[in-house]
């Protein structure tokens, strides 16, 4: 097959495998998009310490509560 047949077959498809195909032609093309797609997927037991640490955490934001992003910044060593 040549450019001007797939150019003719992308033609034809409905919008919807059209996006279908761009997408696969982006992953195949981008070497990191590539590299991303085919990478396992790590699944991290969540311990029960972390996750009564990530209900504390969101019960804080919901309550307006949060660290100033300057005193993040200064903790890090990032600013004055």
């Amino acid at each position: 097959m040549d450019r001007q047949q797939a150019h003719q077959l992308l033609d034809e498809l409905d919008p919807a495998q059209f996006d279908a195909v761009a997408k696969l032609l982006e992953v195949m093309a981008e070497p990191l998009a590539r590299l991303l797609a085919m990478a396992p997927v790590e699944e991290e037991e969540i311990t029960p310490d972390t996750a009564a640490a990530l209900d504390q955490a969101r019960a804080s934001l919901a309550r307006g509560e949060g660290i100033p992003h300057e005193d993040l910044m200064r903790e890090f060593g990032l600013s004055q």
